[in-house]
């Protein structure tokens, strides 16, 4: 960060020192007062301009420095993800993230941490993958590796991506080769892991995590291959007010019959073998941590009953469709697919 600090009386040849030493790509540089308050940005084209203006290359930072600047708060929430996908949309690539006082505690590479989702996220990793078999008879399912990296780091780094840093994996079959995997950072996050002594459902294991009283928090199957956007997720649940929302893909049953209307001892249609358009709970969700608060210790429950318990208790639960990539790899066949989506996207890139 400190590369990209410049003092607001610092000359304009300074800058442009400064400037010529930085990685390409990230050729901006934030002024400070005495007090190490952020009171602008500046830029090659900045001081250009101010030279053209009649300012000479002694003259002061702060003469050539753009004050209207983006930044971020300390803590962050759906406005400040607004405003990061705004920079990302116009090309803006660093962006400042300040404390209480204005002064730069990060700042934010959109090219590296693409949005700062005040989120936290967990992780279920304890099943034991029967259908997978016999990959996963040494194996836990997460660790299984798609085109050379395990499955479960595409999702942590998908969410260190998002600036989730505060990611929880909860273990059961074969812990400890997942504990001994998250001795290294993943995407840049040190990562936690907590196990279960007994099976508890799918998102029993919640209990376990120290889950903060307020805010939200990702819980997710660490076994799924998916380019889900979490920002879009986030913003959906923050719009809808929602105590969950839930990640879905669509689903169509077709129905191999010729199917009845009836109305009493009549019938009023028949369809041909109609198609029915469903959405399926993906696997990923946003949960309050209110609601994940209220989830008893030591007792096996699913996610359905939460959701269940939360509609009927008169709790708000909202939907967001997956656009893009979602694969369960639930099964050989699903295992295959995903290597080959992979190594289709690895292909691409390299072109």
């Amino acid at each position: 960060m400190k590369d990209n600090l410049i003092s607001q009386t610092a000359t304009l040849l300074d800058a442009l020192g400064r400037l010529n030493r930085l990685p390409g790509g990230s050729m901006t540089l934030f002024a400070t007062d005495d007090d190490g308050r952020l009171t602008g940005a500046i830029t090659d084209g900045d001081i250009r301009r101010a030279l053209l203006d009649g300012r000479s290359l002694q003259s002061p930072v702060s003469d050539a420095m753009h004050r209207a600047f983006k930044a971020i708060r300390p803590d962050g929430d759906s406005d400040d993800v607004a405003l990061l996908r705004e920079c990302r949309e116009r090309g803006l690539r660093l962006v400042p993230r300040l404390d209480a006082d204005g002064r730069p505690i990060e700042i934010i590479d959109l090219n590296i941490t693409h949005t700062r989702l005040p989120l936290s996220a967990i992780l279920m990793a304890g099943g034991k993958g029967e259908r997978l078999r016999p990959l996963t008879l040494n194996c836990p399912k997460p660790l299984l590796k798609i085109d050379g990296k395990a499955i479960i780091d595409y999702n942590v780094e998908a969410l260190a991506r998002c600036g989730i840093s505060d990611i929880t994996v909860t273990t059961r079959y074969l812990a400890e080769q997942l504990d001994e995997h998250f001795t290294q950072p993943v995407g840049g996050v040190d990562v936690r892991c907590v196990r279960e002594d007994s099976p508890l459902g799918t998102i029993g294991a919640v209990t376990l995590v120290d889950v903060p009283a307020h805010g939200d928090t990702i819980i997710m199957n660490s076994d799924l291959l998916t380019t889900i956007s979490f920002e879009e997720m986030y913003l959906r649940h923050v719009d809808r007010r929602a105590d969950i929302t839930i990640a879905v893909v669509p689903y169509q049953v077709t129905v191999p019959y010729a199917i009845l209307t009836l109305d009493g001892d009549d019938v009023t249609g028949i369809e041909e073998k109609p198609s029915y358009s469903h959405y399926a709970n993906a696997g990923i969700y946003i949960f309050s941590n209110r609601v994940l608060r209220t989830i008893e210790p030591g007792r096996r429950t699913d996610a359905p009953d939460v959701v269940a318990d939360t509609i009927a208790t008169g709790g708000r639960v909202a939907y967001y469709p997956i656009k893009g990539t979602w694969i369960d790899v639930g099964s050989p066949t699903d295992f295959r697919q995903a290597a080959e989506l992979m190594r289709h996207h690895r292909n691409f890139s390299n072109k």
